[in-house]
């Protein structure tokens, strides 16, 4: 049965015929080879996604549309290379110097400050001090999840004044944000230059 469509085309009906499509047919599109890849083979999203050129989102889209199960973060660390092991590994035994990775020994400054036992103390008086609460806004630590930050109103850059319990403050994030912000024109916890 031939139809002429509104455009003048002979031939076409405006429907795809069963079993066929517009696109050119993936292998991923089939369940079989899917499963065969991902499970069987243990091949990952990613790798399968790259041999076709397609993202590792459509491969994990047409895992769920084939209701594969995918794999946990623990599955998939057992099945992933790691690199050649013991003797065979270039890596080994090069640390130090000896490591492309090498930067002089130094960790950075602030790194360093930040794990200290000093700090540590600082903060847990601090917290105790301000009672758990943004000094700028009032709002306490409604649970666990909420985030505070400790200020330091003289620069970080003093070291003098560094855990000097006078300088510090807690504030909330949004507060945090705010008092290094612009918008404070009236430079609240912030050293008077």
């Amino acid at each position: 049965m031939t139809t002429t469509s509104s455009k003048g085309n002979r031939g076409y009906s405006g429907r795809f015929k069963k079993g066929t499509h517009w696109r050119e047919r993936k292998p991923w599109w089939s369940k079989k080879w899917l499963y065969r890849e991902y499970v069987v083979k243990s091949r990952s999203a990613q790798e399968i996604a790259t041999e076709g050129h397609v993202t590792a989102n459509t491969i994990c889209f047409w895992l769920r549309k084939h209701n594969i199960a995918s794999r946990s973060m623990a599955e998939s660390r057992k099945i992933k290379y790691w690199g050649l092991r013991g003797p065979d590994n270039p890596m080994r035994g090069r640390c130090d110097a000896k490591s492309p990775h090498w930067k002089g020994g130094v960790t950075a400054e602030r790194q360093d400050f930040y794990a200290s036992q000093k700090w540590k103390r600082a903060c847990r008086d601090i917290w105790c001090r301000d009672n758990a609460t943004c000094q700028l806004c009032g709002s306490p630590q409604a649970s666990k999840k909420s985030t505070f930050h400790i200020h330091h109103i003289v620069s970080f850059s003093n070291k003098a004044l560094r855990v000097r319990r006078s300088n510090l403050v807690l504030l909330c994030v949004a507060c945090h944000r705010f008092v290094h912000s612009r918008k404070n024109v009236n430079h609240e916890f912030m050293a008077k230059k």
